[in-house]
């Protein structure tokens, strides 16, 4: 008996042993798993160029973006001309100051203007004496913009309005509390019956004494009359290169380096019925005789103060090429018949004409007279939004495609049908393309474009974004999932021409759409994580594609790609390596770059950037702005070969620099630096 125990016992110990090494060896391949190979070819002979256009921004009027958001008016509903063109009519958001007793409010249709005829009359009951004495304050009107007015002290607010009187005038202008309480700024208008009888032009720059975020403009008397007011406007005088756009928002732009701004729209270009669509003609002249409209897909008012000549100008203040979306005849509801559209044709060639013509020309005269004699770089326009399935999208689409081109055949027509499946039946320069989808979707459409025929109109895929649940008010998922499509993108751009995120603006007080890229209220602004991911992409325009290939036994959670380019600030040429890990996994990644000259690459100065959190679900807030951003370290141990680490749900750039080199050019004596 002792003798079989003892043999049973190396028996088990044996089993032990062979259990244990299929473990290891089953350990260690999993281990060996989770090691990926990227090649990159970095010979300057073997990359291919990317359209310089390749990545821009899409603003549309959505979430208060421009009305409250981008445009600097600090005056929501500036001409009283919301409430409708019947009178009377509300005034929302201005409200009154003073009691029935003291002061009565209304609407009329007295305006000097034509477009836009409402005015608001005060009559004010109280007096500075006598036996209804007004409040020492005073009583009229304010408004508190766009949920508070973002007052700083020192800084210079100009105040213009319209005003005319049956008495003698004595109304003061002043910024306050959202309360009343609190002079920040104010100044005293006053003048004889006969000065004020007509109406009369007031302009006023206040300087701020004090800083309130969430501030008002009250205009207030002690003087027994009828007042009437039009066209109130506050803006800061220091906008971004003086054009009236708020000067942070812009910033959050520059940093992105868009080769192209898409505008206005969006379904704010269609509107829910082709009454409330988007006029470019309505949208420009003189601001105070701008009719504004009600964009009824968003469901606000906007003055049009940021209309169509100011897109164009922003375009040029950003350096960027506009692409101008016009209305086609079609709405979400009604449509202009083909045998109808030709008004709306011409219309569009009047915006051309504004655009790009001589000053002498009938629109080029108004845009001259605005303050831009020199033509605007217009090369691209929309036809419609989202409208290729309705009815007389394509009979309209080809009559706008045939005047055009007629007119302008240099400009760049593009398309509401989409054409990376299969051909379009119509003639068109690119094909718009619109995705949005939950994360695992977008991540896996880093391969849509890979089978699209390589002949035809380029692609612009002008919308983009993670959507629900996936994405909550800006998450990292989403974030990640963009990323990983825009690396599909980048290395399909023989066929890409241009892309951009949507929407590109939130006004916190105003989320018409989730998720979108920045997010702001009178005086905070934050980039969410799907804003960081484009900057990762803010070098890819006119760069050079690197050829790469993956290696993952196992994993299809990792996309990457390579890009050569020159820095605009530091001159340098960089490798970027771009990889995106959508799994939960860490990844050791080994990097092999083949094709470099000997020494090309700089040992010192090349960086990792890592865009990652805790959570996959984690976002930026005005608390947290910075909570998901991407975090910069020096690349230590730079060569042809690098064995580094890839966090779970990461997005990271390796920049590698190039070290400069003298090339000698073929039949020539001089020389010339190596330029990426």
């Amino acid at each position: 008996m002792g003798s079989s125990k003892a043999l049973c016992s190396v028996s088990l110990l044996h089993l032990f042993i062979l259990v244990c090494l299929v473990f290891q060896c089953f350990a260690t391949k999993k281990h060996a798993d989770l090691t990926t190979t990227l090649t990159v070819n970095a010979s300057d002979a073997s990359g291919k160029p990317i359209p310089e256009t390749l990545f821009g921004i899409f603003f549309e009027e959505i979430n208060h973006a421009g009305a409250g958001g981008l445009w600097a008016e600090l005056v929501s509903n500036r001409g009283f001309e919301a409430g409708g063109p019947n009178t009377p009519s509300n005034i929302d958001p201005w409200s009154i100051i003073g009691n029935e007793s003291l002061i009565n409010i209304e609407t009329d249709r007295t305006s000097c203007f034509d477009r836009n005829k409402v005015a608001l009359r005060l009559e004010v009951l109280c007096d500075s004496k006598g036996d209804n004495i007004c409040p020492a304050d005073g009583v009229g009107v304010y408004n508190p913009g766009f949920w508070g007015m973002n007052i700083e002290q020192g800084k210079k607010y100009k105040v213009v309005f319209y005003v005319r009187s049956t008495e003698s005038l004595n109304l003061t202008v002043s910024l306050t509390g959202s309360n009343g309480v609190g002079n920040l700024a104010s100044s005293v208008i006053t003048g004889s019956a006969l000065d004020f009888s007509n109406w009369t032009k007031v302009e006023k720059i206040l300087v701020a004494k004090a800083t309130d975020h969430n501030s008002r403009l009250q205009l207030t008397t002690t003087t027994k009359g009828v007042i009437w007011l039009d066209q109130v406007s506050a803006m800061p005088l220091d906008t971004y290169k003086g054009h009236g756009f708020r000067t942070d928002l812009v910033e959050m732009l520059t940093a992105l380096k868009p080769r192209f701004i898409r505008f206005p729209g969006g379904c704010f270009v269609e509107g829910e019925w082709l009454r409330n669509a988007f006029r470019w003609k309505a949208s420009v002249g003189p601001w105070e005789e701008r009719p504004g409209h009600f964009g009824d897909v968003w469901m606000y008012w906007t003055d049009d103060g940021l209309g169509y000549y100011e897109f164009l100008q922003l375009a040029e203040d950003l350096g960027t090429a506009p692409i101008w979306v016009f209305n086609n005849g079609v709405s979400h509801n009604d449509q202009v018949d083909t045998s109808a559209v030709l008004p709306l044709v011409q219309e569009a060639l009047d915006g051309l004409e504004f655009a790009r013509g001589d000053r002498t020309s009938k629109w080029g005269s108004l845009r001259a007279a605005m303050g831009h004699p020199a033509p605007f770089d217009l090369r691209y326009v929309a036809v419609g939004n989202e409208d290729c399935g309705k009815k007389n999208y394509r009979g309209n689409y080809l009559k706008f495609y045939s005047a055009i081109k007629s007119a302008y055949p240099d400009i760049q027509i593009i398309s509401n049908c989409d054409g990376s499946s299969r051909p379009l039946d119509h003639p068109a320069d690119m094909y718009d393309y619109h995705v949005y989808t939950n994360a695992n979707d977008m991540f896996s459409r880093a391969n849509a474009f890979d089978h699209t025929s390589r002949n035809g109109p380029k692609a612009f895929v002008s919308e983009y974004a993670v959507t629900g649940k996936d994405a909550g008010t800006g998450s990292l998922l989403a974030a990640l999932a963009e990323a990983g499509f825009l690396i599909g993108l980048e290395k399909n751009s023989d066929v890409i021409q241009m892309a951009s995120y949507a929407p590109l603006f939130v006004n916190a007080n105003d989320r018409r759409w989730n998720p979108d890229a920045i997010v702001f209220n009178s005086f905070q602004l934050y980039g969410t994580p799907s804003y960081w991911v484009q900057v990762f992409f803010s070098e890819s325009s006119g760069a050079t594609l690197l050829s790469t290939s993956l290696q993952a036994p196992s994993s299809n959670s990792l996309v990457a790609s390579a890009i050569t380019f020159q820095n605009s600030v530091d001159k340098k040429n960089y490798i970027r390596i771009k990889v995106v890990n959508f799994g939960t996994t860490a990844v050791n990644l080994k990097i092999s770059l083949d094709g470099l000259e000997p020494n090309s690459l700089q040992l010192s100065g090349s960086t990792k950037t890592v865009l990652t959190s805790a959570n996959v679900m984690d976002e930026n807030s005005f608390s947290q702005p910075k909570k998901v951003v991407p975090i910069q370290s020096l690349l230590q141990n730079v060569g042809k070969d690098m064995n580094v680490t890839v966090p779970p749900r990461s997005f990271t750039s390796f920049d590698l620099v190039k070290q400069s080199s003298t090339l000698k050019m073929a039949g020539s004596d001089s020389s010339t630096r190596s330029s990426i």
